[in-house]
């Protein structure tokens, strides 16, 4: 496929016009944001922190299909953004064993307190949590294989600076797990090749992508690639006031065009 080829995507991901979550003011953005594109896309509000029962989850074998999918194995360090009531982050500390650890972090203080009993409940010692910001994950640098984004990446108001702040984070080797749905931005999903693109910006690369019926949605991998930007120089995948239903992806961009796709 040669790059620069165009992609169709929903409307409402590109369409920024009226959409409160497009129209946020410079000066109501964080500080530290200002640098960074802003999306220009519709971002979802945030959604409950329980996005089933944990039983049907269990049921369809979601985290076991994830986190085999996402290789995880015994001693590993992993991140679980926007754990949330900790769904993953239980399954995860469970995986890893008592040599590895799991890191769960979300921006909701609320649900970061009622995970932590739960934590000491289950005597959780692998898990640690922390309190995180819309444009920053704070995680430590050079100390994740692997980092979680599930079902909570389209409620990011501000991806660039967030993916960005993220990157050092990874171990050498280490991948970003992304699990979503395929569906317009306000609606609780991102189109994939959106999120590819986003990624892509920040200095990324797509490594593997399928869809599966036990994680109600897709699984996207992804891989640090060459240098990080510089925040200024991030060219946003919407443009500003874009009411399009295409835009242009690189070739790295649309590896993962297909419901399976596997990179070298």
């Amino acid at each position: 496929m040669e790059s620069g080829v165009f992609i169709r995507i929903l409307a409402g991901a590109a369409a920024c016009l009226c959409v409160a979550g497009c129209e946020v003011a410079e000066e109501d953005r964080p500080v530290t944001a200002r640098d960074f594109p802003r999306p220009y896309r519709p971002v979802s509000d945030l959604g409950s922190n329980a996005f089933s029962t944990e039983q049907i989850r269990d049921d369809r074998q979601e985290a076991q299909t994830v986190m085999d999918q996402a290789d995880i194995t015994r001693g590993m360090t992993v991140a679980d953004i926007g754990a949330g009531e900790g769904y993953y982050t239980v399954r995860l500390a469970a995986r890893v064993g008592e040599n590895g650890r799991v890191l769960a972090q979300d921006i909701d203080e609320d649900a970061l307190r009622r995970l932590g009993n739960r934590v000491e409940r289950e005597r959780l010692d692998n898990v640690s949590i922390a309190l995180g910001e819309t444009d920053d994950p704070g995680l430590p640098h050079d100390s994740f294989d692997r980092i979680f984004m599930v079902h909570m990446y389209h409620e990011i108001t501000e991806p660039y600076a967030l993916l960005w702040r993220m990157r050092p984070a990874l171990r050498d080797g280490g991948q970003v797990i992304v699990v979503d749905t395929d569906r317009p931005a306000d609606q609780h999903g991102i189109n994939p090749q959106l999120l590819f693109c986003e990624f892509e910006r920040v200095g990324y690369r797509l490594v593997e992508f399928v869809r599966k019926p036990q994680i109600a949605g897709y699984y996207a991998q992804f891989e640090v690639v060459g240098d990080r930007p510089e925040p200024r120089d991030i060219e946003p995948c919407v443009q500003p006031g874009d009411t399009s239903t295409e835009f242009s992806l690189t070739e790295e961009d649309t590896s993962g065009d297909n419901d399976e796709f596997q990179g070298s």
